[in-house]
């Protein structure tokens, strides 16, 4: 067992066709996993893409697990669900789905994602939503309305004030529709792109850029965006697009979210679950809350940023790792009781500090094989390359 989990590699791309594993990916799975063909609009399909997502996995790997290994009317967890991924996947392939999320903000996004909306009432309430910010934008540029105020600072530095008066106008009309967790979501992803960030680092700014600057995306001068309308209204069809698109290929399988540490979460106790597939946080890389500031600043989302297992605040520091070895025991202990014996259990990973074999020890789990795959990270200007794992355990 403890060989396999040594394998990882952690070199670069420049490795032969054996050393990506590529051939066992083929055998087992009929899928090299590299997903090099796939084009960008289907790695982002339907509702995939009604919200940025630092950190997701793209829906073709989810897919490949979920054929192979699970069928439908099977339950499948997704312990850390994120954008909600493996919850869209698993109700095209007819498979109920539970997913356990520690963000509030997530949750909206996999809410909105997932459930069965009505198409009519959602497209009436986008476009009057719509119809009211156009004529609002009108009058603030006539100057013949007065400003929105608030008492966000980070809000009033990190937008313009045109863009930080549209989006605060939004808002205050949301509570107006029924559709209004669609109009939020809409709102977020609008307010995502109009900060005043570079045009290649929305996914990471440091700080609110005031000036020209030059834009290694474009290969020219750029100045920082200065509305917040026409990214509202792109969003808005897009959106409208994007639901109708998977209201086409949806199922009937039942998709619940909770909301909760999934150390703790209790679940039904007569709840029975097939399998797993998810991906916890790696170690030091990213802070979930703080990717997402711009809503909860502006939605005053609670903020739960002391309970996320792995955040980038808290380091790769020999304390920090060996809690985060100990929380991810603690959330499969959390729910071993509702995994049926023989549950399929997919771990995506970067195990670059080797902690999954004492994992897999401590959970009793049977370790049945590791499947790599190369990733290039397509965020902005980060381009690095890395493997990561999908760790296939089985309970006994």
């Amino acid at each position: 067992m403890h060989s396999l989990l040594h394998r990882i590699p952690n070199s670069g791309f420049g490795l032969s066709e054996n050393e990506l594993y590529v051939e066992n990916n083929i055998k087992t799975l009929g899928n090299n996993l590299i997903f090099s063909n796939v084009r960008e609009s289907e790695r982002t399909k339907h509702g995939h893409r009604l919200h940025p997502y630092l950190g997701k996995f793209i829906p073709q790997l989810v897919e490949v697990f979920l054929k192979k290994y699970f069928k439908k009317g099977d339950t499948v967890i997704d312990l850390f669900s994120g954008s909600g991924t493996t919850l869209v996947e698993a109700n095209v392939l007819g498979m109920n789905s539970i997913g356990i999320e520690l963000s509030p903000f997530n949750v909206l996004i996999q809410k909105v994602k997932t459930a069965k909306h009505n198409l009519s009432v959602v497209e009436k309430d986008i476009k009057d939503a719509l119809s009211r910010l156009q004529d609002f934008s009108y009058k603030l540029q006539a100057g013949v309305v007065g400003n929105i105020n608030t008492d966000s600072v980070y809000m009033k530095e990190w937008f313009s004030e045109t863009a930080l008066q549209e989006i605060l106008f939004y808002r205050n009309i949301i509570p107006d529709y029924q559709s209004r967790d669609v109009l939020t979501v809409i709102l977020s992803r609008a307010a995502r792109s109009a900060r005043l960030v570079p045009h290649y680092e929305l996914a990471r700014p440091k700080a609110p850029v005031k000036g020209k600057y030059w834009c290694i995306k474009h290969k020219r001068y750029c100045t920082p965006i200065q509305e917040a309308y026409k990214f509202i209204r792109r969003y808005s069809l897009d959106t409208i697009e994007r639901l109708k698109a998977f209201d086409k290929i949806r199922t009937d399988a039942f998709v619940e979210i909770i909301q909760g540490d999934a150390r703790t979460v209790k679940l039904p106790e007569d709840l029975q679950i097939d399998g797993v597939f998810t991906s916890p946080p790696y170690i030091g890389m990213i802070d979930y809350h703080e990717q997402h500031r711009y809503a909860y600043e502006l939605f005053n989302f609670p903020r739960f940023d002391d309970l996320e297992i792995g955040s980038a605040s808290k380091g790769k520091s020999h304390k920090a790792i060996k809690e985060y070895k100990e929380s991810i025991i603690q959330v499969f202990k959390n729910i071993d009781k509702n995994l049926k014996s023989g549950a399929n259990i997919f771990i995506v990973v970067n195990d670059r500090y080797d902690l999954y074999k004492d994992i897999c020890s401590a959970l009793g789990f049977r370790l049945v094989d590791i499947f790599y795959r190369p990733v290039t990270m397509r965020t902005e200007r980060n381009r690095k390359n890395f493997f990561e794992a999908i760790i296939h355990f089985l309970k006994p």
